[in-house]
């Protein structure tokens, strides 16, 4: 009898070591993990619709990578390109070296090479960098190719790990289910709900903060072309890629960004000769109309359709990037629906010392309901069988 449990003890122990060294490898590139997570959830639901009309996963998920997801990430990675440009010209450089250093991860750099790659991001043409000798050159050179290298790799590989998720989803879910022993478990139903508030969060945002800036950049080219003279809206490109970002923060949404833009243009019209604070104060009315009542009361309901808690998604979008860097706009989201989900269903009956079950015992009316999602698995699947065994 001893040899057996000494076998499972050794076992377990291996695992627990095999365990460890994927939580090292995944904090080690923790970056294309959660970008490739965050790319899956966010396009999942497009991927299962293109998926009924080519018939073929394999060719559904390449699609949806190719077309939609690959393009909204050079999008961003763009855009954040320009407001980082746009911060450099208004506020300084060293205001866009701080910003580049921390949202980029550039200070995991060596002192060195952080010193001439921030050199470069401050002044590209400076005489400092375009004199010395060519061993320096050679090396703020290497600095560039480094990091442009490193942003490819980071780019190519998040999106292979989103293209193999969206392709092999349902085998992994089956594994997933024979492993926790049944669609009946606690564990199911807790994956089951995490899975569903995650495309919940990444894909309604996602699509919310896409038509939130082209609304934006679009409001505001538009209040440029029909400004009278000396009355501008500077950074159109960066401020509009940054009131879609705003508009996930509740209540405040873009006034944190229109605000001030609509202070910007009352400054110049004062300074001008004309009395244009009229033109100001219609454009105020306006933006608080498109960029805030509409998309507090009609497009961020229609897109986002079943609310997670939007507080503490406030403090994971806030937050996450102010303490980890870029990947913390993903990843603190995941962690905050992961305690969310398991302080929900898991720990009542843990504290209350109540047989695990599926049914949550907190905040029934926010997040997913694990029963619900299992009943409509089951019919669809039933549903599938009949079909298949009809044809």
């Amino acid at each position: 009898m001893n040899q057996p449990s000494r076998e499972r003890l050794g076992w377990w122990l291996y695992m627990l070591v095999l365990a460890g060294v994927a939580v090292y490898l995944t904090y080690s590139f923790v970056g294309i993990f959660v970008l490739g997570v965050f790319g899956y959830y966010a396009t999942r639901p497009l991927c299962d619709r293109l998926g009924r009309v080519v018939d073929s996963e394999r060719l559904a998920a390449m699609l949806t990578v190719l077309v939609v997801l690959l393009p909204v990430l050079v999008l961003v990675l763009y855009t954040g390109t320009q407001v980082v440009h746009q911060v450099q010209q208004q506020l300084g450089g060293n205001a866009a070296s701080m910003l580049a250093a921390r949202l980029f991860g550039i200070d995991g750099f060596p002192a060195s090479g952080q010193t001439r790659l921030l050199s470069l991001l401050d002044n590209p043409l400076s005489g400092s960098t375009l004199q010395g000798s060519l061993w320096s050159l050679l090396q703020n050179g290497l600095s560039v190719v480094q990091a442009a290298f490193g942003a490819v790799i980071l780019l190519g590989l998040s999106v292979t790990l989103s293209y193999v998720l969206l392709e092999r989803d349902d085998a992994l879910a089956e594994t997933f289910v024979t492993l926790v022993g049944g669609r009946e478990t606690t564990a199911y139903a807790y994956a089951r709900a995490v899975d569903d508030d995650l495309e919940s969060v990444f894909f309604g945002n996602l699509v919310f903060v896409v038509v939130m800036a082209v609304i934006a950049t679009v409001l505001y080219a538009a209040t440029n072309v029909a400004a009278p003279q000396g009355v501008q809206v500077p950074m159109v490109l960066a401020l509009g890629f940054l009131t879609g970002l705003a508009s996930l923060i509740p209540i405040v949404v873009g006034k944190v960004i229109y605000l001030p833009v609509v202070a910007y243009l009352a400054l110049q019209a004062t300074r001008t000769s004309g009395n244009h604070l009229p033109f100001v104060g219609g454009a105020l009315l306006v933006y608080a109309l498109v960029l805030d009542i509409l998309p507090q009361s009609f497009i961020q309901p229609y897109l986002s359709g079943r609310q997670f808690d939007t507080i503490l998604l406030l403090f994971a979008y806030v937050l996450g990037p102010i303490l980890l860097g870029w990947y913390g706009f993903f990843l603190l989201p995941i962690v905050v629906v992961l305690l969310f989900e398991a302080v929900r269903i898991v720990l009542p009956q843990l504290v209350h010392g109540e047989t695990l079950d599926a049914e949550p015992m907190l905040a029934a009316e926010v997040g997913s309901n694990p029963t619900n999602l299992r009943d409509e698995y089951t019919q669809s699947d039933g549903a599938s069988d009949d079909t298949e065994s009809s044809s």
